[in-house]
């Protein structure tokens, strides 16, 4: 009865515990349709932000030019 827990133990075990989680590391590293859209809108997002920024840095240095001094 020993042995056959043993050979499990020793052999078996790490075997299927590396399978395991190599498996569960590549189905996490792929991203879903979810992901991919959620990361899409949120560049798209980034985008206008920055535009914005850029809008009203140039009203800023048209209105006040040494607003950047006082930061």
């Amino acid at each position: 009865m020993e042995v056959p827990l043993i050979i499990f133990t020793v052999v078996v075990a790490p075997i299927w515990l590396i399978l395991h989680y190599r498996s569960q590391n590549n189905a996490s590293k792929s991203m879903t349709p979810e992901d991919e859209k959620l990361l899409a809108d949120l560049w798209q997002s980034t985008q206008r932000m920055e535009e914005r920024i850029r809008s009203l840095e140039r009203i800023l240095d048209a209105d006040t030019p040494e607003w950047k001094d006082s930061r």
